[in-house]
């Protein structure tokens, strides 16, 4: 199967400013990733922030992100929900605006059974809106698809990818052992990039590469082109900014780098917070070591 894209793909936050959509710059941050080897877009993931959103805006993140990338990159739709019912309306909602699939979490509070997740999944693939993208995060969600679940789910022609992000390095290889020959896999850990892409990912749906698309892209070619030392050795190098981008929920810290780069307001909503002085502080000194900023 052809993948969707391969190297990176950006899980594109959603600027806010004062309490709306920050269009304009949304548009130049999309202009960014576009101009510096980002592969793919993902519209009103996790880190666009949809669970605080209207539905009105959701649509309207994932109509702009598609009309602005649309030919320059893939673009995937965030559709996920935890009712399955919602996932196929949102699905129809936005299959004629020229997304290339759409990525869809594991269903978070239901505590359905693995049987429950393929029913979830197959509802979604049967109803021939976009294909599927699963997105496996239970550090979000409280659910993780086993792997045997998985190849099940991944049997379904209208399921083309995976994002994993368990960070359970043997139970990847278990699934990418089971259903890589099914679907391509995309790592949606940041500090895991290089090794998973070493046993059969295609690439990164990335959090990181919000705020170094450049670099990020770099390190995915070059695992792409079976060089591996130059890759670790970038993995490892951006190893603790990677980190600090998680001391805080996502995407706090990321729009708190953003903002530290002058390129959008440091602005989430509620129930999400901004990012503390001290971690945000420690963050700083990294993006320094780095020269993202002064």
């Amino acid at each position: 199967m052809k993948p969707l894209f391969t190297g990176t793909g950006t899980a594109i936050v959603t600027p806010f400013r004062n309490d709306e959509i920050d269009w304009e710059a949304f548009e130049a941050l999309i202009e960014e990733q576009l101009a510096n080897g980002v592969s793919c877009l993902v519209a009103a993931g996790t880190t666009g922030e949809p669970s605080t959103m209207t539905w009105k805006e959701h649509l309207q993140v994932i109509r702009f992100v598609t009309d602005k990338a649309k030919g320059r990159a893939c673009v995937i739709a965030g559709t996920g929900s935890n009712c399955t019912k919602e996932v196929i309306e949102a699905a129809k909602e936005v299959k004629d605006w020229g997304a290339d699939a759409q990525l869809c979490v594991t269903p978070y509070y239901n505590k359905t059974t693995q049987d429950g997740l393929v029913a979830h999944y197959n509802a979604i693939a049967d109803s021939d809106t976009l294909p599927v993208v699963v997105y496996n995060v239970p550090g979000r969600t409280g659910m993780n698809i086993t792997p045997g679940a998985l190849k099940r789910i991944t049997a379904h022609e209208n399921v083309v990818a995976v994002k994993e992000a368990n960070p359970d390095f043997v139970e990847a290889m278990e699934k990418i052992r089971l259903c890589g020959d099914q679907v391509t896999f995309y790592s949606g850990m940041d500090e895991l990039i290089i090794p998973l892409m070493n046993i059969g990912f295609k690439g990164v749906i990335s959090v990181v590469s919000n705020v170094m698309p450049k670099e990020t892209s770099e390190m995915t070619r070059l695992a792409l082109e079976g060089k591996w030392a130059e890759a670790n050795a970038l993995q490892l190098k951006y190893l603790p900014f990677i980190q600090s981008l998680f001391y805080e929920t996502n995407p706090t810290p990321a729009k708190a780098a953003l903002s530290l780069m002058g390129k959008m307001s440091d602005e989430v909503r509620l129930p999400l917070v901004p990012m503390s002085a001290p971690n945000r502080a420690k963050m700083v000194a990294l993006m320094q070591e780095l020269g993202l900023i002064k």
